[in-house]
């Protein structure tokens, strides 16, 4: 195990491209984050003004989050993290919901964005009884992100593998799929696998904008249809009430009715 923060090689390493909009940042600055540059506004700026909506979507993906991470505390007895695509550490990050509510909470934190590197270097901090730590790595490699997380989860015991708004970055469907079945098939039964992204056949609009978007030279993010996204938990037995809208998922009492938003999610458990 490793001591409570563990950080990867310098940022100052890896270089910052400002010139082209990245999706970690625009995300950052549509939750109201400063890790952004102008070229990133700019870009959300010009989505917003197709699709407004996309704002409530990016709030409504981190509330999904933070509810799948208290159940997974607080009613299932999850104490590690698996965290892959995690982006710009804004309000409420998993290593915050998760040792909030279990202090010895363990999280490792999976993405190759230098400027998100760069923070989690300064922000991705830990409790004295659990870890945080962050692996510079793609959400393509799976073999070497599970050797790297060996080193501060024990893959032996059941772990919370997330996938949060990271599986869109992924082209090709049936690679999505293999990644997530490799990640899964590593972890013991009594593991959780929680995965949100945009949904295709909800709205038109949000459809057009991210269309437009993938077509502007920026990394591209794909939408997908609810069937493709429920199809990740195969084999998995999902927690109520399944794949939904992520607002529709567990909402707090007194919320009110949730908006239905193009963006699904689900929680499920290994057998």
């Amino acid at each position: 195990m490793t001591e409570p923060v563990t950080t990867p090689d310098p940022a100052e390493q890896q270089k910052i491209d400002t010139s082209v909009p990245h999706s970690a940042r625009i995300w950052n600055y549509w939750l109201g984050g400063k890790d952004n540059y102008p070229v990133d506004e700019a870009a959300g700026d010009a989505y917003t003004e197709v699709f407004p909506g996309i704002v409530t979507i990016a709030r409504s993906s981190r509330g999904f989050l933070r509810r799948n991470i208290a159940y997974l505390v607080s009613e299932a007895g999850i104490r590690q993290f698996l965290d892959v695509g995690t982006g710009l550490p804004t309000a409420q990050n998993t290593h915050e919901v998760a040792q909030g509510l279990a202090p010895e909470a363990r999280i490792v934190y999976v993405d190759n964005d230098p400027l998100v590197l760069a923070h989690a270097r300064a922000l991705l901090t830990s409790t004295d009884e659990g870890a945080t730590a962050y692996i510079d790595a793609d959400v393509t490699e799976p073999e070497r992100i599970l050797e790297a997380a060996a080193k501060t989860l024990d893959l032996g015991r059941p772990t919370a593998l997330i996938l949060s708004n990271i599986l869109g970055h992924v082209a090709d469907y049936d690679q999505a799929r293999s990644i997530v079945t490799r990640l899964m098939d590593a972890l013991p039964s009594g593991s959780y696998l929680s995965i949100n992204d945009g949904s295709r056949g909800i709205d038109p609009v949000f459809e057009q904008a991210q269309d437009a978007y993938n077509n502007s030279g920026a990394v591209p993010y794909n939408l997908r249809g609810i069937d493709e996204i429920t199809a990740f938990f195969d084999g998995l037995e999902l927690v109520e009430p399944g794949v939904v809208s992520v607002t529709e998922w567990r909402p707090e009492a007194g919320s009110g009715a949730p908006e239905v938003v193009a963006e699904h999610g689900g929680l499920a458990r290994k057998p």
